[in-house]
Formats: C-alpha cells, sequence, structure tokens
C-alpha cells in the first residue's frame, strides 16, 4: 500500500529547501532553469548597458564624419606583431583606404595592413557626464590617437559610429519598456482589483472599459495616438508620451487576470477570516490576496516588458514614434529602410539583432520567473 506521505511533493524536498522561505525556494527553483539563468544574465548585461552608455560608447552618438560614411565594420585584433618577428598584446583595428568611383559615385573601403588604429583600454577619449552630472573622459575603449576613428559595427549615411549609437539606444528601447509596463502594471492591478473585489456595479462599469479598449485594433490605435502627437514637442515629452500611449492600451489583459483570481479569492475561507478579525480592505487586499497572485504578476510583467520594446521599436521604425535625434533601436532601423542600405550597408541592420536578442532573453527570464513563482513547481525533479 502506498504510503500518503510519499505523494505528498513536499516530501521530495531536500532538507535545505525545506527550511527555506518562499522567496528561497523561488530562487533556488529559478536557479535550475537554464534558459532563464541566460535570459537574466543577458538582460542585466543589456540594463548595465544602458546605465553606463556615456562610458561604454567609444564616440558622441551624434557626431558624423563625412570621410567615413558607410565606413564598413572593422575587426578587432588584440596581438600586434611587429617586423622583427615579435609580437605584443595590444589592441588594434586595420585602417582602410577611401575610394570614390569617379563615374557612379561608389564609395569602396580596402584594408590598409600598414595602417593600424591602435585602440586603449579605459583609455581617454571626448569628454562626457556620466549620467549628466559627473565629468569624464575615460571610456571602455577609445582610440590611442584622438584624431582616429575606428568603426568596430560600422558607420551611417552621416558617418556616425553604429557601435556607439546602438548602446545610447539601449538605454531607450530597455527603459520605455519597464515604464511601460509599470504604468500597465499599477493600472491593471488597482482597476482589476476592484472590480474583481467589489464587484457589482463598479465591476460592471470596469469590464466594459476592459472590453471597449479589447475591441480596438491594438495596431492602428498606437498608430492614430502617435500620428497625433504635436511635431513641436521636445524628444523628451514624445518620449514619456510614447510611454503613456502604450500603457493605456497595455493594461486591459493584466486587469482581467487580476479580475477573475480576485473574484476566486475573496469567497476562500482564509479571505473570510481575515475579514471577520478586522483586517481592513487594504489589507485583506494587499496582505493575503496579492501574494497569492505572484506568479500571474510576474509573468503578465516579463512577458509585456518585450511587446512595449517591439511596439516603440515597430513606430519609430514607421517614422510614428520617437524621432530624432532620440535615438532607439527603431530609430536607428529606420535608416535602414531603403534599398541602399541594404545593398552597400547591411550592418545598419545590427539594431534589430539587438532586439531580437532582449525579446527572447526577456521571454526566458519570464518563463523560469513564472515557473519558479508557481508553488507546485518548487520541487526537486
Amino acid at each position: 500500500m502506498t504510503d500518503e506521505a510519499s505523494l505528498d511533493p513536499r516530501s521530495i524536498v531536500t532538507a535545505k529547501e525545506d527550511q527555506a522561505s518562499q522567496w528561497r525556494l523561488i530562487w533556488l527553483t529559478f536557479r535550475r532553469h537554464k534558459l532563464a539563468m541566460t535570459g537574466l544574465v543577458i538582460v542585466s548585461l543589456f540594463y548595465l548597458i544602458a546605465i553606463f552608455a556615456e562610458f561604454l560608447a567609444p564616440f558622441a552618438p551624434n557626431q558624423t564624419s563625412s570621410a567615413n560614411i558607410f565606413h564598413p565594420p572593422q575587426a578587432l585584433h588584440f596581438i600586434d606583431a611587429s617586423e622583427d618577428g615579435g609580437w605584443r598584446i595590444r589592441p588594434y583595428v586595420t585602417g582602410m583606404d577611401f575610394k570614390r568611383d569617379p563615374f557612379t559615385l561608389q564609395t569602396t573601403y580596402t584594408a590598409n595592413p600598414d595602417k593600424k588604429i591602435y585602440i586603449n583600454i579605459f583609455g581617454k577619449g571626448e569628454a562626457y557626464e556620466l549620467w549628466g552630472l559627473i565629468p569624464m573622459e575615460r571610456h571602455l575603449i577609445a582610440p590611442a590617437d584622438s584624431a582616429e576613428r575606428f568603426y568596430l559595427l560600422g558607420a551611417d549615411r552621416l558617418g556616425r559610429d553604429m557601435l556607439s549609437r546602438i548602446i545610447y539606444g539601449t538605454r531607450i528601447s530597455m527603459s520605455i519598456g519597464l515604464i511601460g509596463v509599470g504604468l500597465s502594471l499599477f493600472l491593471g492591478l488597482l482597476l482589476g482589483g476592484i472590480s474583481g473585489y467589489f464587484g457589482g456595479r463598479i465591476d460592471m462599469l470596469i469590464q466594459r472599459v476592459v472590453e471597449l479598449i479589447l475591441a480596438l485594433p491594438t495596431i492602428p490605435i498606437w498608430l492614430g495616438l502617435s500620428a497625433a502627437l504635436p511635431q513641436s514637442w521636445s524628444p523628451l515629452t514624445r518620449y514619456f508620451a510614447i510611454t503613456v500611449i502604450l500603457s493605456l492600451v497595455a493594461w486591459t489583459e493584466l486587469a482581467r487576470v487580476v479580475r477573475g483570481r480576485f473574484l476566486a479569492l475573496r469567497t476562500e475561507d482564509f479571505v473570510t477570516a481575515a475579514r471577520l478579525d478586522g483586517g481592513s480592505q487594504g489589507r485583506i487586499i494587499f496582505r493575503h490576496m496579492m501574494p497569492s497572485m505572484v506568479s500571474h504578476i510576474i509573468a503578465s510583467v516579463t512577458l509585456a516588458i518585450p511587446v512595449m520594446i517591439i511596439a516603440e521599436t515597430s513606430l519609430s521604425f514607421l517614422g510614428l514614434g520617437l524621432m530624432p535625434p532620440t535615438i532607439s533601436w527603431g530609430v536607428l532601423l529606420k535608416e535602414a529602410q531603403n534599398v541602399r542600405s541594404i545593398a552597400q550597408a547591411p550592418w545598419l541592420f545590427a539594431p534589430g539583432g539587438a532586439v531580437c536578442l532582449a525579446v527572447l532573453a526577456l521571454n526566458f527570464l519570464g518563463d523560469g520567473l513564472r515557473d519558479a513563482a508557481d508553488p507546485y513547481s518548487q520541487v526537486t525533479h
């Protein structure tokens, strides 16, 4: 006869996990999810890049160079061989000679092995203000000769360094997802919680609003609201306006999930006991009901961030989102819309690779967090 204790999932939890707190169990379960851990590392790197963009970018993102239009990417070398057969460790890139065809006006670049552009790690470069507060000159990589330039990811039609522009674009594209999801989370939890907890006419009114928003086609609404923004607005104002637009459309799904959970939980014994014990409505909602929805909230938030990133990228790519001189991945991809870019400068599509990598990493991270927050998954397999 099978022992009932052997069927209990808690019986196969290790002694270390059996004495751990809830958050410790979540971390232990999350750590076993290899794709989620990989996603966490990649997402953390993206946000570190966003935070220290000025330090990591070798050049100013809007600095132009007419002599380096559509300059191709240059490979970074670390071993510098000398003519006498010796070698030393010193980063450099091979210089390129510029030539324009007098008949077709097409530009061509040819590698010049005799020309080496040396690169200093933590070297002095263009002055900048870290976070707009701290004056600095040190960059992660900088040319040894301040008059020289190098292009690890190529240059665009104005000779601007694509690596620097992608690094600066990371700050806008990754932050718009966080801010937008924060607003959506606030609206979804607030309105969904009120709707599910109180019910009645309040529930009916909120649900009709949710159904109205869900019935509207998302992409045309985004396009219409973005096109209605005044062109005279500053880049910062437009940035926050785009964030609010994306948030106002994205909160409805979370609100419906929260409402359904609240409708199921408000009749549970532990909620009734808390109410009879004299607990206030705020304490019952936030202390007793909301913690049981951690897995749903985590899944909604982590899966909504990539949606926000793709939405901003799409709007900016179509010319209805952020505008230059603001730099985001979508703004950078707008430069790759014409046939000349595809044929002559395919490296202009590099921001698209950053978008794909960030979205995949966030999805893997969201799946891992959702599984870790699920109490039925916190067992040893």
